[in-house]
């Protein structure tokens, strides 16, 4: 069972916090505070060569400047026992760009107007180099742990996907630090699947003869009309299955507009959407109703001979689902550990995806906890500095527990 709550330099804990969240490192970009986090924990005591990061980024299909930055360290404990995973995420939302952070009572908040605070996932960060902080400070016995800190978590959970498994040295279990409260354990998340669809039309005069033209806007209309009637589109109830959809950025590719004039027949429209699940397969089945429904929509538009248009189809496994079993070990300890702080832990599932979804695909049974996050994704977002000061006390709980 977990020790009575540890004490823990809150003060130095949230210094670290508000450095962190004043260094710019949106998805995709996260050099700049992987350095930070990287001297912090060199400050908090942690040897130069128990630090690295591995190639996740080479393998990654975006532009990613630095791949996972992974710690290692032995354990202190007289007791054999498994290595621990302790994990967060680098990056923000591209809306953080520019946060400018500032206490305020027991709360962080951003002095920057129209940005958000970064707290998603900074605090995280800040979690888990105060963990070896104080581990080393108070000289506390555990077990061998790793400490792992993702790459373009917010654009597609890449870095904990694309990681290999064999970097954490083998973990019994793993323990990420990614929301609102400290008291919620996150034991299952939803699945999701992402799409492109690329529908190729023929351009003509709109005014002199459109019958020569094949309207890619018109494939989309009614590839979207027959999602919405068969019930696919949005909420997704089908008999027992649950699950949603949505349809995202309607282009003409890199940005640009679908269609050059209203004059021209519009040739070619880019479709970007998701599906999502806590059931793999039904996943998959919603997503194969989009395919269907632009295939039969290309093939309804046609021009005066006859020719239709092409909807090439494609989509990528976002992100598995999972759910924990409430007598797992990893939920089991984690629940201890919350009571160990004298809270009740809330055995949570989420809608959305998290790092652990690909730990748990890794074959590391992994629940999540929150660190204060609140409003995040938006330009009213906070940090609960007594949620996060919770966390962090946790983290220290869960690391010498047994």
């Amino acid at each position: 069972m977990p020790p009575a709550s540890p004490a823990v330099d809150h003060a130095a804990a949230l210094d670290r916090l508000v450095r962190f969240l004043s260094v710019e490192g949106v998805t995709g970009r996260e050099a700049d505070i992987a350095r930070t986090v990287v001297a912090a924990l060199h400050e908090a005591g942690v040897p130069a060569d128990a630090v690295r990061h591995d190639d996740a980024h080479t393998r990654i299909p975006e532009p990613t400047q630095t791949g996972n930055l992974i710690v290692r360290l032995p354990g202190t404990s007289k007791k054999p026992a498994k290595p621990l995973l302790f994990m967060t995420h680098l990056d923000t939302v591209p809306l953080c760009a520019g946060a400018k952070p500032k206490v305020q009572g027991k709360r962080i908040v951003n002095e920057t107007p129209n940005a958000a605070l970064g707290g998603d996932n900074r605090t995280g960060c800040a979690v888990l180099v105060t963990l070896v902080a104080e581990l080393i400070r108070q000289k506390l016995p555990h077990p061998p742990l790793t400490l792992l800190f993702t790459v373009r978590e917010e654009s597609g959970l890449f870095g904990a996907k694309h990681l290999n498994p064999a970097d954490l040295g083998g973990p019994a279990m793993g323990f990420n630090f990614d929301g609102r409260s400290a008291g919620d354990v996150l034991v299952g998340a939803i699945g999701a699947d992402r799409w492109t669809v690329d529908i190729r039309g023929r351009a003509s005069h709109a005014g002199v003869a459109p019958e020569k033209g094949v309207s890619a806007t018109l494939i989309l209309a009614l590839a979207l009309a027959e999602v919405h009637a068969g019930g696919w589109f949005g909420k997704v109830v089908k008999g027992d299955k649950q699950g949603t959809s949505n349809v995202g950025p309607v282009t003409g590719g890199d940005g640009r507009p679908a269609g050059d004039a209203t004059n021209v027949v519009t040739d070619y429209v880019q479709v970007k959407g998701e599906c999502r699940s806590h059931d793999a397969k039904f996943v998959r089945a919603i997503t194969a109703a989009y395919k269907a429904a632009f295939a039969a929509a290309a093939a309804k538009v046609r021009d005066h001979q006859g020719r239709p248009g092409k909807a090439v189809f494609t989509s990528r496994l976002d992100y598995v689902p999972f759910r924990l079993k409430d007598d797992a070990p990893v939920v089991t300890r984690a629940a201890a550990a919350v009571r160990a702080l004298g809270r009740e832990p809330v055995l949570r599932t989420t809608n959305g995806g998290l790092d652990a979804n690909w730990m748990v695909k890794h074959g590391v049974p992994t629940v999540t906890f929150g660190a204060g996050q609140n409003e995040i994704h938006t330009v009213k977002e906070y940090v609960d500095l007594t949620e996060f000061e919770s966390a962090c006390r946790l983290a220290v709980l869960l690391a010498t527990g047994e």
